[in-house]
C-alpha cells in the first residue's frame, strides 16, 4: 500500500473522504469515534511513594536494615538510629532523582500549539489543537507550531524548521509534488509537515493524516516509554559486591557460632556475637561515602561546563567504549560558514579574496544584496545560508546594512522551493540590476554570459563543465553550493520569474556548518583512550562523511551508512555488521534506539549525545544520555543524564576522563573501608579461636565505622585527577569490583591492620587487665585504619604521587586522631567508649604498631608497583 507522500494531494483527499469545504461536524464527531483525540497517552505513572519504597529493593540496603533491626535487639540503639538514618537519606535522593527523570512526555506535550486554524463547515476557524481529527484541513502561517502530522495541499514559499524531530536547524522547504519512493526519511518527506514543528516563512495548506500518538512526535513518546535505563557500571558491581558480601558475612559468622558453641559458650550470648561481629562487617557509611563522592564529582564537572543530572552518571562515564555523536553543534560550530569562493574562473579560499579585485569585490557585493539576513549586536536574524554570506562581507569590512543603503533594493521575487532561486532588483551605480542567486542546477540554464577578468565573455560548453566540475568537488566535500548571476533590466522598475533568464554568471559560494576547533583533538584522544566515536545525524550522508573525514571518526568511505539502509537490516544483521561504521545519515529516532542497543548488546557502555525530541528515546536508552544545553530542547534535557552547557563533543572527553578518576577514586575508598573491616574480623576471629576475651565493645565498631572509616573515606575519593586515566582501554561492563585480584588484596591489607592490632592486643592482656587489652586493640586499630587512609591512595606510592597532593587526607586524619585521643583521655568519655586511660609507653606500643602497616605498603609499593610503570 502506498504511503501519504506516495500519492498526490487529490488521492489523499479523497482517500480521507474530505472536499476543499472541510469536514462537517457529523464527520468530526465519527472521527472522534474512530481516531481518538489529538494527544499524547502516557503510560501509568509509579506514585512517588512507591519509588521511594523502591529504593529499599537494594541488597545492600536490605543487609543494612537488617543489621539495624538486629542492632535494636542487641540494645545498640545508636547504631540502629545512625543506619536508619544513612539508608534514609540515600532513598530520598534516588527518589529526587526519578521524579526528575520523568518530566519527557510533560514537555513533549507543550511542543503543540494549544490552538490550531482549520477548515470546517466551508468555514476558516480555531479550535483547540487536541480536537482536530484526521481528514482535516489545517491551515499553516509563518510563526505556527504544526499540530498534527499531515500531507501538503498547498505550498506559498512554506518553509518549515523541523529541528526537533531531525535535529538539523536549517529550515526545510516544502512542496505538494509527490515523493515516488518506498523508504524516505522525515528529512525528505517535503510534502509531509509533522507535529511539533515550526513554520518560519511561507504558508500552506495541509490535510491532517495523523493525530495523537500515531503521528512521529507520538511515536516517540511511545519509545520514551519503553526505553529503559540501564544500570550503571557501579551500580551493577556494588550489586555483585553486595550479594559476595551477604554471602562472605553469613559464612563467618556461622563459622564463628560454630566455634564458640564447641567451646561451650551458651546458644544465645553465642548467636548474639556472632550477629554483632556482622553488623561490625558491614560498612555501614559505604553507600552515603559513595554519594558524597560522586556528588564533588558533579561539582567539579559543572566548572568543566557538563551538568550531572543522575549522580551514578558520574562514575559511567569511565567504562565508556562507543560515543554516539549528534553531528549538528556538537562536532560543529552549528553555524554556517563559507568556506571556499569560485569567481573568475578560479577556487578561492574564504580567507584569501582580494576585496581591490573589482569581480571578487561584486561577487560579495552582489551575495550582500540578494539577501534578507542581517546581524546587529551579535543577533543574527534570517536564513542560515544567508547569514553565511552577510559573514563573509564582515570579514573584509563590508557590512550588508551600508551596502544595501548604497545600492537600494526596488522590488524582489522571493525564494521559493519550487524554482529554487531568489532574485532583487538594485540600483548599482546608475543601472538597474537584477541579481539571482540559488541553486546551480537550475541557475546554469538560465545563464548566457560569464565574468572574467578579461571582460564578460559567451559562455561556452567548456565554462559551463568547468562550473559544473568545480559544483561537484564543493558537494563531494560536504559544501553546500551557492550560484550568484545578474543581468541588467531596463525601462522598467519591475520584475517578474520570466525576467530569471539570459544571465550574466558570477560566481559560487560555497558554504558549511565547520567543525569545532577542538573537534580532532577530542576525536583523537577518544580513540587513544579505546573509545569509537560514531556520528549519528540527520544529515545526508556526504555532508556527514566529509565532516568525519576531517575530524577523524571517518577513514573510509564504506564507514558510513544511511538510514533507509538500516531499515533492511534486522536486529541481528545490524548488531553484527554495526562495529563496521562510523557515520549514520539520514537516521530517524527508531534508528538511533536501534544502534544503541545494537552497540550496547555487542558489551559496549554506550554514550549518546543529543538536542531534539527525536533523540530523547536513544538518550534514555544509552547508558548515559548527554544533552546540548544551548540548543537542546526540554525532552532530549529530561531524558539526559548530562547536559553539557557548551554544546562542546570535547567537554565529553574531559567528563570521560574524570569518570575514570573518579570509578578508581571510589574503588579505593571500598578498599580502604573493606581491608579496615577485614582487619576487625580477623582479630574477632583470632580471639574466638583462642578462647580469648572479646578485643572490642560494639561502641568501639560503631566509632571506627561512622567516624575514623567514614573521613578518610570520602578524603580518597577526593584525589585529585590523574591525567593518565585517558591512556587506559575502558573497563569493561562485566568487570566486577569484588573479583579475585580486589578480595586478595582485601584480606592481605586487612591481615596486617590485624597484626598490629593482635600485637597490642596481646601486649594489653600482659597487664592482666582486660579493659586495657581492649583499649590497646579498639587505639590500635583505629589509628591504622586512619593511617591507612594514605596507603588507600593510589596503587603507587605516596612518595610517587606525592605526600601532600591530596589536603583532605590529612584533615581527615587530623580530625580522627584528635577524636580517638579525646576519647582516651577525657575522663567523661572513657566511660562513655569503654576505655581505660593508657601509660606514655602504652602509647607508644600503639603508635609504632599503628605504623607498621603502612610501612610494609609503601615498601611492597616502592619496589613493584613502581618498576611495573
Amino acid at each position: 500500500m502506498l504511503e501519504y507522500h506516495q500519492k498526490s494531494s487529490l488521492e489523499v483527499m479523497k482517500m480521507l473522504g474530505v472536499t476543499n469545504q472541510g469536514l462537517h461536524d457529523n464527520d468530526v464527531k465519527k472521527r472522534q469515534e474512530v481516531y481518538g483525540y489529538n494527544k499524547l497517552v502516557e503510560g501509568k505513572k509509579t506514585s512517588t511513594l512507591a519509588v521511594f519504597f523502591g529504593q529499599f529493593k537494594d541488597l545492600l540496603v536490605i543487609i543494612l536494615m537488617i543489621a539495624a533491626f538486629i542492632s535494636f535487639l542487641l540494645g545498640e540503639v545508636e547504631s540502629t538510629i545512625v543506619i536508619l538514618i544513612v539508608v534514609i537519606i540515600n532513598s530520598i535522593l534516588g527518589t529526587v532523582q526519578h521524579v526528575k527523570a520523568e518530566q519527557s512526555l510533560d514537555n513533549l506535550k507543550a511542543l503543540s500549539s494549544p490552538v490550531a486554524k482549520v477548515m470546517r463547515n466551508n468555514q476558516l476557524m480555531k479550535i483547540s489543537s487536541k480536537d482536530i481529527v484526521v481528514g482535516d484541513l489545517l491551515y499553516l502561517d509563518a510563526g505556527d507550531y504544526v499540530n498534527a502530522d499531515g500531507r501538503l495541499l498547498e505550498s506559498h514559499n512554506l518553509h518549515i524548521n523541523e529541528s526537533s524531530l531531525t535535529g538539523e536547524s536549517l529550515a526545510v522547504g516544502k512542496s505538494t509534488e509527490p515523493i515516488d519512493v518506498d523508504q524516505v526519511t522525515i528529512g525528505d518527506k517535503k510534502n509531509m509537515v509533522f507535529t511539533g514543528s515550526f513554520v518560519t516563512n511561507g504558508r500552506g495548506i495541509v490535510i491532517v493524516t495523523s493525530i495523537g500518538m500515531e503521528t512521529e512526535i507520538g511515536k516517540i513518546a511511545t519509545l520514551l516509554d519503553t526505553a529503559k535505563e540501564k544500570k550503571t557500571p557501579l551500580q551493577v558491581s556494588l550489586d555483585h559486591f553486595g550479594e559476595n558480601l551477604a554471602l562472605g558475612i553469613t559464612m563467618i559468622c556461622l563459622a564463628i557460632f560454630t566455634i564458640d558453641l564447641f567451646r561451650g559458650r551458651e546458644l544465645v550470648e553465642s548467636f548474639m556475637f556472632a550477629v554483632s561481629l556482622a553488623v561490625a562487617a558491614i560498612p555501614e557509611a559505604l553507600s552515603s561515602i559513595v554519594t558524597i563522592v560522586l556528588a564533588f564529582g558533579t561539582q567539579k564537572m559543572a566548572k568543566e561546563n557538563a551538568i550531572i543530572r543522575k549522580l551514578y552518571t558520574v562514575e559511567s562515564l569511565g567504562s565508556v567504549s562507543v560515543i554516539c555523536s549528534d553531528k549538528t553543534g556538537t562536532l560543529t560550530e552549528n553555524k554556517m560558514t563559507v568556506q571556499q569562493v569560485y569567481v573568475d574562473q578560479k577556487v578561492i579560499s574564504h580567507d584569501q579574496l582580494n576585496i581591490k579585485n573589482t569581480i571578487e569585490k561584486n561577487h560579495m557585493l552582489m551575495a550582500l544584496l540578494c539577501n534578507d539576513a542581517v546581524e546587529r549586536d551579535n543577533k543574527e536574524i534570517g536564513d542560515a545560508t544567508e547569514i553565511a554570506l552577510v559573514k563573509l562581507g564582515k570579514q573584509y569590512e563590508l557590512d550588508e546594512i551600508t551596502v544595501r543603503n548604497h545600492n537600494p533594493r526596488v522590488t524582489e521575487i522571493p525564494f521559493d522551493s519550487d524554482r529554487k532561486l531568489m532574485s532583487t532588483l538594485n540600483h548599482i551605480n546608475g543601472q538597474s540590476i537584477m541579481i539571482t542567486k540559488g541553486a546551480l542546477d537550475v541557475l546554469l540554464t538560465k545563464i548566457v554570459k560569464i565574468e572574467t577578468s578579461k571582460g564578460i565573455l559567451d559562455i561556452t560548453v567548456e565554462h559551463r563543465k568547468k562550473i559544473e566540475e568545480v559544483n561537484r568537488d564543493f558537494s563531494m566535500n560536504g559544501l553546500r553550493v551557492l550560484a550568484i548571476a545578474y543581468k541588467e533590466i531596463k525601462e522598467k522598475q519591475t520584475i517578474n520569474v520570466k525576467d530569471e533568464r539570459d544571465l550574466i554568471f558570477v560566481g559560487l559560494m560555497a558554504m558549511m556548518d565547520p567543525p569545532r576547533k577542538e573537534s580532532k583533538a577530542a576525536v583523537e584522544s577518544c580513540i587513544k583512550a579505546g573509545i569509537k566515536p560514531v556520528m549519528i545525524t540527520g544529515d545526508h550522508k556526504i555532508t556527514a562523511t566529509a565532516i568525519a573525514k576531517q575530524i577523524g571518526i571517518l577513514n573510509d568511505p564504506s564507514e558510513a551508512i544511511e538510514g533507509n539502509e538500516i531499515e533492511g537490516l534486522t536486529d541481528e544483521e545490524l548488531k553484527e555488521k554495526v562495529q563496521d561504521f562510523s557515520v549514520y545519515a539520514r537516521v530517524s529516532p527508531e534508528h538511533k534506539i536501534r544502534i544503541v542497543k545494537a552497540w550496547q548488546e555487542k558489551g559496549n557502555v554506550v554514550a549518546m549525545t543529543g538536542d531534539g525530541v527525536n533523540d530523547g528515546p536513544a538518550l534514555k536508552q544509552a547508558d548515559i544520555g548527554i544533552a546540548m544545553g544551548i540548543t537542546g530542547t526540554e525532552v532530549a534535557k529530561d531524558a539526559s543524564s548530562m547536559i553539557l552547557t557548551d554544546d562542546n563533543f570535547s567537554t565529553i572527553v574531559k567528563a570521560i576522563s574524570n569518570g575514570r578518576s573518579i570509578y578508581t577514586n571510589i574503588k579505593n575508598a571500598i578498599l580502604f573501608l573493606l581491608s579496615g573491616n577485614a582487619g576487625a574480623i580477623f582479630v574477632v576471629l583470632y580471639a574466638t579461636v583462642l578462647g580469648l576475651p572479646v578485643p572490642f565493645a560494639p561502641v568501639h565498631l560503631l566509632f571506627i565505622n561512622l567516624l575514623t572509616d567514614s573521613l578518610p573515606a570520602i578524603a580518597i575519593g577526593l584525589e585529585p585527577h590523574n591525567k593518565n586515566t585517558m591512556k587506559d582501554k575502558p573497563r569493561k561492563i562485566n568487570t566486577h569490583l569484588l573479583n579475585k585480584k580486589f578480595t586478595i588484596q582485601v584480606m592481605l591489607e586487612g591481615l596486617l591492620i590485624a597484626i598490629s592490632t593482635i600485637i597490642a592486643f596481646r601486649i594489653g592482656l600482659s597487664t592482666g587487665d582486660t579493659l586495657i587489652a581492649s583499649t590497646m586493640a579498639f587505639a590500635t586499630l583505629c589509628l591504622s585504619r586512619l593511617i591507612h587512609g594514605f596507603n588507600s591512595r593510589s596503587r603507587e606510592s605516596i612518595f610517587t604521587i606525592g605526600v601532600f597532593s591530596n589536603k583532605y587526607t590529612w584533615l581527615a586524619f587530623l580530625i580522627g586522631f584528635l577524636c580517638l585521643h579525646l576519647v582516651l583521655f577525657i575522663p567523661k568519655l572513657t566511660g562513655v567508649f569503654e576505655v581505660e586511660t593508657l601509660s606514655k609507653v602504652q602509647l607508644g606500643y600503639i603508635y609504632c604498631l599503628s605504623f607498621m602497616p603502612f610501612l610494609v605498603n609503601q615498601w611492597y609499593k616502592v619496589l613493584f608497583v613502581r618498576s611495573k610503570k
